[in-house]
């Protein structure tokens, strides 16, 4: 939760605020930190983080990303692959044995989007 609220989230304390404005802050940083929490273990549940963030690398025990990283980033993660469409479209004509994980690849877009 630490880094979350550091250099892997919100950057928290680049905002130099104090007093009433810093309760603000920490108020509406803790809703959305709920919020991308609660979507990140939701795509979690639905076995689709892979297309999000690596789970584990070569050697590693612990997963790599928390479930507010999964939750955060899927959503821009989405928000990206449909702005970039047409130029899948274009590759799949070049590589049509792509297909199948494509197809794989837009069901996890959905199960995404059905958490957000």
């Amino acid at each position: 939760m630490f880094r979350d609220f550091k250099s892997g989230g919100y950057n928290l304390e680049d905002t130099n605020v104090s007093g009433q404005r810093l309760i603000s802050l920490i108020l509406l940083i803790s809703l959305a930190y709920t919020a991308a929490t609660i979507s990140g273990q939701k795509v979690k549940r639905m076995g689709v983080q892979k297309y999000v963030g690596r789970i584990k690398e070569l050697g590693r025990t612990v997963r790599r990303h928390s479930s507010f990283y999964i939750g955060l980033y899927g959503a821009n993660w989405v928000n990206f692959m449909e702005n970039s469409y047409e130029l899948v479209a274009k590759l799949l004509t070049l590589n049509p044995n792509k297909r199948k994980y494509y197809q794989l690849f837009e069901r996890a877009i959905r199960l995404i989007l059905s958490v957000s």
